[in-house]
């Protein structure tokens, strides 16, 4: 618990305070008088004022942050500030104005493309796209697809890794047809075309993968031992870290599932498991305990930690090329999320994929207990969702104000003051709703 709170609001606080940044930027390119910058909400906890007059604080409410510019020369009156004509927001033009928002949600995906570039460049580790045997009948098996074979190109681009392919396979889904595959099977190439049948309009994101559906997921890896309690059954049998299963009973090569589901029926009877030590094959006796799970039944346990461990490729590229994958999978991840929230709009797409705070924040620990290339990952992916978040054209959000000025600049004069307050009143209450939308659906999550 304490991993997932630390975890979402460090990445809260970088992702906001990147995006305040882009506006802070833009303000002071375009002669705003900027008096405060603040990081979290509430009382300053430090605070400090540089010579332009900018006072940087941190707020001991973590939650966000915020820019605090000098809107009109009355607040500068009225709060007795110093002031020098033409520095207030509302005096400078349309295009300084729609800039100054603007720069916030790009920042945003400035910052995305920056550390999917960093990964690039730096390397990282994925599974290779080697499939398992598609379940009979599905779209996979009809097109011949086999146990091992690997995944090596969608619809024409090459893919690398396992969550590549998956990501090309995922936007294919959302308006489904028919999708080639590039496939290697026994030393031979081959193209296979299968029909993907697009998200269904009750599709929830805690459901079974769509991917999985039509047959296509990462063939199961071997299973690997960890650290074994102290005086369990594993440890009296000898089994050690590292070890990796090559059978259990008399079922060969078995997966993390099959392990498990074989050890928790055995208990109390010795079994046999073949593992590889090294280069060295053995095969071992043990005798799983008898224990009670936390439902109530009795099952074997050999008190030893299981890994899956699947054939991982290094995918890393030089400067140029992954700054340009980099503003790629940015642009990628913001139009799939704009077609996720378009046919949630039109109902072809249940909202209880909406997620709030309490699963982003979930998924924020999760990602950290991996590893650090899998919380940048998913910093990224954050910072692009508030990004489009952000230029929705929702009255209270970036993008509401960027409608209100896109009128401005086709009329030749800002909007009446009527139409701002009704759309003030409006975007409250559409934010409130998905906001409401979203925590049910984190407490539905929680409570199933």
């Amino acid at each position: 618990m304490l991993t997932t709170i630390i975890s979402f609001l460090i990445a809260l606080g970088v992702l906001i305070t990147f995006h305040e940044l882009g506006h802070y930027w833009a303000a002071r390119r375009c002669g705003v008088r900027v008096l405060r910058f603040s990081v979290g909400f509430g009382k300053p906890i430090w605070s400090r004022t540089d010579r332009n007059g900018t006072e940087w604080a941190v707020a001991a409410i973590p939650l966000g942050g915020y820019v605090k510019m000098l809107d009109d020369p009355q607040q500068a009156k009225e709060e007795g500030l110093p002031y020098r004509e033409g520095e207030a927001f509302n005096q400078k033009s349309v295009w300084n104005r729609f800039f100054i928002v603007v720069a916030g949600p790009v920042a945003n995906f400035i910052l995305a493309a920056v550390i999917y570039a960093g990964l690039n460049v730096a390397g990282t580790q994925e599974p290779q796209a080697i499939l398992a045997q598609p379940p009979a009948s599905t779209p996979a098996a009809q097109a011949g697809i086999l146990e091992n074979d690997r995944l090596i190109s969608v619809n024409g681009t090459t893919i690398e890794s396992w969550p590549q392919a998956r990501w090309l396979l995922l936007d294919q889904t959302m308006s489904g047809g028919a999708v080639s595959l590039g496939i290697e099977s026994g030393g031979r190439v081959s193209e296979r075309q299968i029909e993907l049948p697009g998200l269904a309009p009750d599709a929830q994101a805690e459901q079974e993968d769509p991917l999985a559906q039509v047959g296509l997921s990462l063939a199961p890896g071997s299973v690997r031992f960890g650290q074994a309690q102290p005086d369990s059954a594993a440890e009296r049998a000898g089994l050690q870290p590292e070890d990796e299963v090559t059978s259990i009973g008399s079922i060969m090569q078995p997966d993390v599932l099959t392990f498990i589901e074989f050890v928790e029926t055995h208990a109390g009877e010795p079994i046999e498991i073949g593992v590889r030590r090294g280069n060295t094959d053995l095969v071992i006796q043990a005798v799983p305990a008898l224990v009670t799970a936390a439902d109530g039944r009795e099952v074997g346990r050999l008190g030893i930690q299981v890994s899956s461990v699947v054939p991982m490729v290094t995918v890393e590229h030089g400067v140029i090329e992954s700054l340009w994958n980099g503003v790629t999978r940015t642009f990628e991840t913001a139009w799939f999320s704009l077609k996720m929230l378009g046919k949630m709009v039109i109902g072809d797409v249940s909202l209880k994929n909406l997620s709030g705070p309490v699963t982003i924040a979930d998924y924020a620990g999760q990602s950290a207990r991996i590893g650090i290339v899998a919380y940048l990952g998913f910093i990224a992916l954050v910072s692009v969702s508030i990004g489009v978040l952000n230029l929705l054209p929702i009255p209270m959000l970036d993008g509401g104000h960027l409608a209100f000025y896109t009128i401005e600049i086709i009329r030749g004069k800002p909007a009446p003051q009527r139409w701002l307050e009704v759309g003030q009143r409006a975007g409250v209450a559409v934010l409130a709703g998905l906001m409401s939308v979203a925590l049910f659906n984190d407490l539905a999550r929680l409570l199933s």
